[in-house]
């Protein structure tokens, strides 16, 4: 099943998409059906028995379906009075054709067909039940090509992520001084401030990036958080890695020598890039 949500994050039925694979799914539930008891003449016809062949194939009203489809049909050869045969022509057996595509909701829409005749004496065209097949097929083809869609473009901003600028951050501890995300915060400054604005920043303290994702779940640094926030909507690409000490001990030795001082210190160093 696959649908997009709606603006406010809700999802409802009127804008889903039924899937070919539910909807084979629902019709092998139908084929390995056993012990229902229902009245065996077809009501739509009352020519023979109702079975699930009749039903989607055999029965005049289906039959016309499948006629006037792009389905290719052919005496001896589908529809016949097999019901695996039948399905097996649908799965394997048509032409390479965007247009064959359709058969799992022309299936789907002569199984409504046959309801509204059942259960409310509502009759369908045969041409309404073909547009209506095309139309979910179409549909579900570009729900498809969307989430391709989707796919590639966050590739590509991971791509754009992972060769962005990175700038390692540490701040070390004094009593209860939340050091580690005022040097976040004030990176994030100076990035902003150079017009840096595609940024990974890397640092050793796990902590840090929980706080940036969860902010509600640490009340005593709001303040800092909001600001960080804030921040973090100006960047084109942000992100938070968490990389282990030892690949961070320029900043963590820089954090570390200014517990010494009394006052704040920072430090900013640059490697440019070196192509060789």
């Amino acid at each position: 099943m696959g649908w997009f949500f709606t603006k406010t994050g809700r999802y409802t039925l009127n804008r889903g998409i039924c899937s070919p694979k539910k909807i084979l799914m629902m019709t092998w539930g139908m084929i390995t059906c056993r012990g229902m008891q229902i009245d065996p003449q077809c009501m739509r016809c009352g020519m023979a028995a109702e079975t699930i062949n009749h039903m989607v194939f055999e029965c005049p009203p289906a039959l016309q379906v499948w006629a006037l489809s792009p389905i290719p049909t052919a005496i001896n050869r589908f529809p016949t009075e097999g019901l695996f045969t039948n399905m097996a022509y649908l799965f394997w057996n048509l032409p390479n054709d965007d247009r064959m595509r359709m058969y799992p909701w022309l299936i789907w829409f002569i199984w409504k067909a046959r309801n509204d005749k059942v259960f409310s004496n509502g009759d369908w065209d045969p041409n309404e039940i073909i547009s209506h097949a095309a139309a979910e097929a179409s549909a579900w083809t570009m729900a498809q090509t969307r989430q391709t869609s989707v796919r590639t473009i966050s590739t590509a901003m991971v791509d754009t992520i992972r060769s962005g600028d990175r700038c390692q951050v540490d701040g070390s501890w004094k009593e209860t001084d939340p050091r580690e995300v005022e040097a976040l915060l004030w990176a994030m400054q100076c990035m902003l401030r150079h017009n840096k604005l595609v940024m990974v920043f890397e640092t050793d303290c796990s902590d840090v990036g929980k706080m940036v994702s969860k902010p509600e779940e640490w009340p005593a640094f709001t303040i800092l958080l909001e600001e960080i926030d804030r921040c973090k909507r100006r960047f084109t690409s942000f992100s938070i890695e968490h990389i282990s000490r030892t690949n961070n001990t320029k900043a963590d030795k820089l954090a570390r020598s200014a517990r010494a001082i009394p006052t704040s210190v920072y430090y900013v160093n640059y490697f440019p890039n070196l192509d060789f």
